[in-house]
């Protein structure tokens, strides 16, 4: 619950000031034209959800 109230106040704030908006955008679009960091980000959101490999039995 908290993390969407966050979300909306950071969403309001974007909104509020355009410029930010830019700024916001144009930190996204940098961060995603590098494809090792998108790689890297998708790395860490799947992990959680990865089983976990064991040890070889014999």
């Amino acid at each position: 619950m908290m993390r969407w109230l966050l979300f909306g106040a950071l969403l309001g704030v974007l909104l509020a000031v355009p410029s930010l908006l830019t700024l916001a955008a144009a930190l996204a679009t940098a961060l995603l034209g590098k494809p090792l960091l998108v790689a890297f980000g998708l790395g860490l959101a799947a992990r959680p959800h990865l089983p976990r490999i064991r040890r070889w039995s014999r």
